[in-house]
């Protein structure tokens, strides 16, 4: 489905319980809606469940604003807007989960519930933005291909090389499908996001923290960090699983997500 919103088109996938309540999902970096999949099947059956593609990925459209966090976050509640959702829960994973953050922290009013996937409250450090300048100068140079190839290595666990070889395959190409400006200016996004770490203590609606035990990206020390600062949250490691945790260990991610989600329903 498409909608206007933030003068682009935003591709969004809207599917379950009409009247029950909503869950959105927030994707991460540089991928698209459809990692989301297996989620919305197995909760569609008790929810509302829309995933969107974020502005330059899958087959949402850029404009000519530059790229922001906070940009995101404004289309986030265009869309919201536009289909009439005054209050959702809300699951992000990755730069899903910065984007989360922020929505969460400027609009606390919309959102009743949280699930953080795999992210992280603070902002790049120094070494941090060098590679992500690194990164637009290799897609660049060397093309899509290279650049999927050395961003799977960073995803996925040791063993889902051997067990999640299709999943691997759909990331790569959702990795190569993304446009090349798209992918420049969305990392130069996130090399100057602002942390979030400071508001944590603000969030008093309920919260979920996920995250992989072999994840390199957003390390499971970057979970517990935030399970300490939001009052009353949930933490759990998942096994088998690194930065994409919904994708290489979709049975225990998901029994996590409908439990949370269970007791949520129930406080709403």
């Amino acid at each position: 489905m498409r909608i206007s919103v933030n003068d682009i088109t935003v591709s969004y996938t809207d599917e379950g319980t009409n009247g029950a309540p909503a869950l959105i999902f927030l994707h991460g970096f540089p991928l698209n809606k459809s990692m989301w999949n297996l989620q919305a099947k197995a909760l569609e059956d008790d929810y509302r469940i829309i995933a969107c593609d974020i502005r330059g990925h899958g087959n949402s459209g850029s404009g000519d604003q530059d790229f922001s966090i906070e940009l995101f976050m404004s289309d986030l509640i265009a869309l919201m807007d536009a289909l009439n959702i005054r209050k959702t829960a809300l699951c992000g994973l990755s730069m899903g989960g910065y984007i989360a953050l922020r929505a969460v922290e400027d609009y606390p009013e919309r959102f009743d519930a949280l699930i953080l996937s795999d992210t992280t409250c603070i902002a790049d450090t120094s070494e941090a933005k060098e590679k992500r300048m690194k990164a637009i100068e290799s897609i660049k140079k060397s093309g899509m291909e290279q650049y999927a190839g050395e961003s799977i290595k960073n995803f996925f666990a040791d063993e889902s090389f051997t067990a999640r070889v299709d999943e691997i395959a759909a990331v790569r190409e959702m990795i190569v499908k993304t446009p090349e400006q798209s992918l420049s200016r969305t990392l130069l996004a996130l090399s100057v996001r602002k942390e979030t770490c400071s508001k944590l203590p603000a969030i008093k609606i309920p919260a979920l923290i996920l995250v992989g035990k072999e994840d390199k990206i957003t390390p499971p020390s970057a979970a517990q960090f935030m399970h300490e600062k939001i009052k009353g949250s949930s933490l759990h490691i998942i096994e088998h699983a690194g930065h994409l945790s919904n994708l290489e260990n979709p049975g225990e991610f998901n029994a996590l997500l409908k439990k949370f989600m269970a007791v949520y329903k129930q406080t709403i």
